[in-house]
């Protein structure tokens, strides 16, 4: 395999599947069944997920809310998409564990760096919720502080698209795609991949990602096997 040990960060909005608000049961079957065959081909997965389809903390600021409260608020929203996550891939016989970097011992084993590592030792899929569990930071910078702490030879950032274009695909017809990028390119060219602390913490830390469409049957699989899947941003 390509990649001994992943970070895999997704889109709140990812679990919508079609639906406009909360999680597409089946959407969230299928992302836990390309989870299952990189950990069965021996593949250490760990896992962030943004908390968009139910709640975004920048959103509500201008509606009369505490910005610092809203965040905490889409904290919460990350660890509900994380159990439901951990649900389906149990349900897929992997076996997971669930750390949050905001207590909560009921529901979640609280965020230690070693306890983490361990666990992907073992072969278990960890998902991280609760972000960084602070406010003012993204799932982006969350998902880039994990894989830096657990030392993750790459970011696989699951998104609608099959990796980065010259302009938004969805909007203009003519952009063309990128095989592969220089960080340098990005800063210079302006591109969109991640907020600005989560990308300037994988530059400073030399730490790949790979942009690429989770939506696509294999996508991962292929990826991991060496194929040329979305847009590896690299030095």
């Amino acid at each position: 395999m390509k990649y001994k040990r992943i970070l895999l960060k997704l889109s709140g909005e990812a679990l919508m599947g079609d639906k406009q608000f909360g999680i597409d049961t089946e959407k969230l079957s299928a992302y836990a069944n390309e989870i299952k065959t990189a950990v069965d081909f021996g593949v250490e997965v760990a896992v962030v997920i943004g908390g968009g389809n139910i709640f975004r903390g920048v959103q509500v600021e201008g509606q009369g809310l505490d910005r610092v409260q809203g965040d905490y608020m889409g904290m919460l929203a990350t660890i509900i998409n994380g159990m439901a996550l951990q649900s389906a891939l149990e349900k897929a016989d992997v076996e997971t564990r669930l750390l949050t970097a905001i207590k909560m011992e009921q529901v979640a084993e609280p965020f230690i760096r070693r306890r983490a590592m361990r666990h992907l030792q073992k072969g278990r899929v960890v998902i991280f919720g609760g972000g960084t569990g602070n406010p003012y930071f993204t799932t982006d910078t969350a998902a880039t502080l994990r894989a830096i702490e657990i030392e993750a030879d790459v970011i696989l950032k699951g998104t609608r698209v099959d990796g980065i274009y010259t302009a938004d695909p969805e909007k203009d017809k003519s952009a063309t795609k990128y095989d592969t990028i220089t960080f340098k390119e990005v800063y210079e060219k302006e591109l969109n991949i991640m907020d600005m602390t989560a990308f300037t913490l994988c530059n400073e830390n030399k730490l790949p990602i790979v942009v690429f469409d989770i939506n696509k049957k294999q996508n991962l699989y292929k990826m991991l096997q060496g194929e040329s899947v979305g847009t590896l941003v690299n030095f």
